[in-house]
């Protein structure tokens, strides 16, 4: 087992971690040819957007080819639910997921046993990545069922060697007392459930900033750098992010490297990567703002070919200091489909977090309520008070609507809240709450 804490240079898979740029290609080229065979053979919803595009899978002779093909949406999924965009029959496979379905039918995708061994070793080596190291505890409050966050820790920490204690998401005191009885080395969980742990660590009188834990591996939702300097604060961690979504695979496209934490490193052994112009959907160049695009390589239940994520983001082919040779997708901005236009400006999420998590007297904790005045949406902005400032909540509200009309340029109406009258995450964080209806 790695001495605790100390950065080895570790690697799961550093044959293809560290391929030259020529060779990951050569191999990308190979495999984008066998999925759009699978894909057109296979699926009768990408035959027709094949057919009406006027492309098949003998028009791929370069990488370049595959912006000659047609995207595929979340609406396609929902459209051809249940199991209609399956490329094996329902019989082969051996697990499906699926998401909510708040927003109108789920989106299901399934798995052959080839696919969850390559899930399972894509997340033990965006773990090891991470930080994680064989023979570690992890402690995994990520959600278990349709949600593929819990499995996807769950066999990713089996495949490196780790011992996996399958928590999930909830029973937070439960969860302090484990982490405190069990010495675990990693924690897996939401960003905004991390801090949950640590307030109620701190209720239990536990300091949590003593505990063996040493490494966060978080994702599933936004969050920012601002947000990651509290959570390492009030957890005593280095709080690392992975990136995943469940059309593609699940959690374990991505990761973050604890070595520099500058950008998630994206798998292109399995994956290709676009960032798109949102408006004209063509390339941007490296390190500019686009929609991050993603086509599966490895992917044989259900191959996603163009897959447009919503995600807002940008990508770089610089070194890291890790020795990885994969590009690096950098922190996402917002997605397209979370934009808020308040008063004709253009809003993202993150950009409201970004500007409260660290402002003097307020505590991570918040939630952006929608309302409609006349012809012109509306943000109220909920934020919780810290304890050692509850006196002085009128100031800090006007703080807050001061830094946020300079910092994301809209006027809202600020309300302070009591310290826990904001709703806590046991999961993903509800963030926005539209009371437009």
């Amino acid at each position: 087992m790695t001495e605790r804490g100390a950065d080895t240079g570790y690697m799961f898979d550093r044959e293809a971690e560290t391929m030259a740029r020529d060779d990951l290609e050569a191999l990308q080229l190979a495999k984008l040819k066998r999925a759009l065979d699978n894909a057109y053979a296979n699926v009768p919803h990408y035959k027709k957007s094949f057919d009406a595009a006027g492309v098949s899978p003998d028009d791929l002779k370069s990488l370049d080819d595959l912006r000659r093909f047609p995207f595929t949406v979340k609406t396609d999924l929902r459209d051809n639910y249940p199991f209609d965009m399956f490329a094996r029959p329902r019989e082969e496979l051996i697990r499906v997921h699926a998401s909510s379905g708040t927003t109108g039918k789920p989106t299901v995708v399934g798995y052959t046993k080839e696919d969850l061994d390559v899930w399972s070793n894509l997340m033990a080596r965006s773990m090891a990545c991470a930080g994680a190291r064989p023979g570690d505890l992890i402690h995994n409050a990520y959600g278990y069922g349709l949600f593929t966050g819990g499995l996807g820790a769950h066999y990713g920490g089996e495949a490196l060697g780790c011992t996996v204690v399958p928590m999930s998401g909830g029973a937070t005191e439960r969860q302090v007392q484990l982490l405190t009885d069990f010495g675990s080395d990693i924690l897996c969980c939401t960003p905004s459930y991390g801090l949950n742990i640590a307030e109620v660590a701190g209720r239990l009188g536990v300091d949590v900033r003593k505990l063996p834990v040493r490494r966060g591996i978080m994702g599933a939702e936004p969050w920012s750098d601002e947000m990651r300097a509290k959570i390492e604060a009030a957890l005593g961690i280095k709080a690392v992010d992975i990136y995943g979504l469940s059309e593609i695979l699940g959690p374990g496209v991505a990761s973050e490297c604890d070595t520099a934490q500058a950008g998630l490193h994206a798998w292109e052994d399995h994956f290709i990567f676009e960032v798109l112009d949102t408006e004209t959907l063509e390339p941007v160049g490296d390190g500019e703002f686009g929609e991050l695009v993603i086509t599966t390589l490895s992917k044989d239940a259900m191959p996603m070919i163009r897959y447009r994520t919503r995600d807002i983001t940008r990508m770089t082919g610089e070194p890291c200091v890790c020795g990885r040779t994969h590009r690096r997708i950098l922190r996402f901005t917002g997605r397209n489909d979370d934009m808020m236009i308040i008063r004709g400006v253009n809003v993202y999420p993150s950009q409201v977090e970004a500007v409260l998590v660290g402002l003097p007297g307020t505590s991570p904790h918040y939630q952006i309520v929608l309302t409609r005045e006349g012809s012109l949406d509306a943000m109220v902005l909920e934020v919780e008070i810290d304890p050692a400032a509850g006196s002085e909540a009128d100031r800090i509200g006007r703080d807050v609507e001061h830094h946020v009309k300079s910092m994301v340029g809209v006027t809202c109406t600020v309300v302070m809240k009591a310290p826990g009258e904001v709703p806590r995450s046991e999961g993903k964080a509800v963030r926005v709450r539209d009371m437009r209806k």
